[in-house]
């Protein structure tokens, strides 16, 4: 994959991402350089942010530091396979206190 095809691949994750957030009603800000910062009642946040160099989408969260790598079709978590979305959607509940679901 190549710089051109990462950037490509890391939008459109973060643009879901932005997209189920709005649907949970959570609060969140997109910043330079393509980080996405999510906001919790408790003034915790889970960053979400492209690595070129690795080409990897990186999720820091309270419970953790998280790597996703594409695999050809979708973003896979480095350690156990977990999609990206079902990561942060469980990430977001531990943090929020209630069950969220993210599509």
């Amino acid at each position: 994959m190549d710089d051109k095809e990462f950037n490509a691949l890391a939008d459109q994750a973060l643009q879901q991402i932005e997209a189920a957030l709005e649907g949970a009603d959570i609060d969140f800000e997109m910043v330079a350089g393509g980080v996405l910062e999510i906001e919790f009642d408790d003034g915790s946040k889970i960053i979400v942010n492209r690595h070129g160099v690795a080409r990897e989408i990186w999720v820091a969260a309270r419970s953790g530091g998280f790597h996703f790598r594409w695999d050809g079709g979708q973003w896979l978590d480095t350690r156990d396979g977990t999609r990206l979305m079902d990561k942060l959607a469980a990430l977001a509940s531990l943090q929020a206190g209630v069950l969220l679901t993210f599509s």
